[in-house]
Formats: C-alpha cells, sequence, structure tokens
C-alpha cells in the first residue's frame, strides 16, 4: 500500500526528528529523508510530499494527518463508516488482554467467539472496552455475558513475566504468544466465522515474527487500532480478561494481607515497600513486574 500525503512545514519538522534513529544511510536525490519504522517505508521529498510504504501505511499517514490538524474528507469518513460497520455486524473470533499496564497482577488474554445474531443482546449489556467501563460494572454484567459468548483465556503471572521478560522477550512478543494461543484455539473450536481480529499492538510483519517459532500459527488475522469499539468479539474479550483480572487480583491482595493498588503510580511504590518490608525482596519477583521503573524507586527506597 501506497500513501502520499502533505504536511505544514512544522509537522515535517517534527516527522524529521521523529525519524531521526530509523533513517537510511543512502542519499536519494531530491528526498529529504527515508526511514523505515518497523514494516512502512516513510519517504519525505524536498517538494513537500511525503510516501508512506508498507502494510500499514495508512495507518502512519493518518496519525501524521491528524498531528498536522488535516480532518478526513467526506469520502474518507463514508469508506472507514463502511469498513467499520463490516467488522462490527459480523460473526468473529477477537481478542484483547490486560493488566499489561499493572505493576501488580497477571496478564490476562482472552479470544472471544460472537455470533452475529447475538450482537444486539450484547449491545443491551453495553459491552465495549473494558477500559471504558468500571469495574463495579464489568462485575454485574459478567454473569449475563458469559452464556452469550464463548471464550478462552490465558494468565501468565509476574513469576512467569518476569522468568520470560529480557531473555529475548519483550512485553509485545509474550501478549503475541498468548494472543496467538488462545486465536488458534478458538479458531480451531468454531471454523464458522467471518473474522479473526486483534486490538493492534504490534505491526502485523512484527507479530508473525513473535511467534514464529510457536507450534500452531493461526493466520488470517485482520490487525485493527481501537477494535473494542468496532467489534463486539474483541469488546466482549476485554470485558471477560478484565474480570478476570480483577478475581486474580483480589486474590493475590489476599494472599499478601495488603490491598493492592493497580496502575504504577506513587501509591504502587507505597505498597510495594510495604511488601518488601513484609516478605522480602524476593517476593516481588512473584507478585509483580520487575521491569517497571516501581521496582527501582521500591528498592532504592528501602534500607537494608
Amino acid at each position: 500500500m501506497n500513501v502520499v500525503i502533505r504536511v505544514s512545514k512544522e509537522t515535517q519538522e517534527k516527522m524529521i526528528k521523529y525519524y531521526k534513529d530509523k533513517k537510511r544511510d543512502k542519499e536519494i536525490p531530491y528526498v529529504v529523508f527515508q526511514a523505515v519504522d518497523e514494516d512502512t517505508v516513510i519517504t519525505m521529498y524536498t517538494s513537500g510530499k511525503i510516501m508512506f510504504q508498507g502494510t500499514s501505511a495508512d495507518v502512519d499517514a493518518n496519525m501524521w494527518k491528524a498531528m498536522d490538524g488535516q480532518s478526513a474528507t467526506e469520502e474518507d469518513e463514508k469508506e472507514k463508516k463502511q469498513k467499520e460497520n463490516r467488522y462490527y455486524y459480523s460473526t468473529a473470533i477477537g481478542s484483547d488482554e490486560v493488566g499489561t499496564g499493572d505493576y501488580f497482577g497477571p496478564i490476562i488474554v482472552t479470544s472471544c467467539y460472537v455470533k452475529k445474531e447475538d450482537i444486539p443482546k450484547l449491545e443491551k449489556l453495553g459491552i465495549k472496552d473494558s477500559k471504558k467501563i468500571t469495574d463495579d460494572k464489568i462485575k454485574k454484567i459478567i454473569k449475563d455475558l458469559l452464556p452469550l459468548v464463548k471464550y478462552k483465556s490465558i494468565i501468565v503471572s509476574n513469576k512467569e513475566y518476569n522468568e520470560k521478560y529480557g531473555k529475548d522477550y519483550n512485553i509485545n512478543k509474550i501478549k503475541a504468544i498468548m494472543h496467538n494461543k488462545v486465536l488458534w484455539e478458538m479458531a480451531h473450536e468454531e471454523t464458522d466465522y467471518d473474522y479473526i481480529i486483534i486490538d493492534e499492538f504490534a505491526r502485523e510483519n512484527r507479530y508473525y515474527e513473535y511467534i514464529k517459532d510457536s507450534t500452531n500459527i493461526q493466520k488470517g488475522i485482520t490487525f485493527m487500532t481501537k477494535a473494542e469499539d468496532k467489534n463486539m468479539a474483541v469488546g466482549a474479550a476485554s470485558i471477560i480478561s478484565r474480570y478476570i483480572f480483577l478475581k486474580e487480583f483480589d486474590k493475590l491482595s489476599d494472599e499478601l494481607h495488603v490491598p493492592l493498588p493497580k496502575g504504577a503510580g506513587k501509591d504502587v511504590d507505597k505498597v510495594g515497600e510495604e511488601i518488601v518490608e513484609k516478605y522480602g525482596e524476593e517476593k516481588l519477583k512473584e507478585v509483580a513486574k520487575l521491569n517497571f521503573k516501581n521496582t527501582e524507586r521500591i528498592l532504592h527506597t528501602m534500607i537494608f
């Protein structure tokens, strides 16, 4: 896919800085720079045109257009709406994850199978991205949601996470392996579907690079930004993942006899210090994601 845009001088300067470390060394006539960002090649010409080439060219181009304050044309909006409706009103398998931004608590990935005819029932429940629904509401609607869908979930504890992270694994690779596993299992049980959809956390090429050593690899995936709001299967997967996360989080709090805060803010640091004082530094390896900056702050304030 090739996309060509024009942006203001100010946005061009921002682009030059943004792609500084991703530029190709070779000099090309009439080209300000050429850079490679994952699977997209970006070429800025002296004429002011900027070309994006690759499977995600439209995503990158639209990001810079939006930053430049350019609104989409009426035709663009119509085409976008048609595509979104196609994905929304479909029988689909979708997956989503929670817990990656929380210092405490596991990572949960869920795949969900939703039939087109059940979409109105899910709409009545208010199914959408779990980040837009309170935890209390999730606990209330889950009993009505589960009978309407089929799902598979996988949990990675922080102990497992810490053992993997850094040994040729980053957070996106861990997530990709988890998504692939639950999607493959679901797609091989439910073959009557229109799409398999993931909320895009990595470009398609990079995603498949992450899972290349997996025994079973699920193909035919549609990668979509903000997929939780564009497809009911992804939205339902988001809700179920969050519900399981909340249960595991509460269980961990009970085991530690400490009310754990979510997220990774300063209140997390205080509780982390309390856990180290109570159980020792080694306990963090079991209950926290050690690569977070919280770990350094917690341990630096402790006196041993």
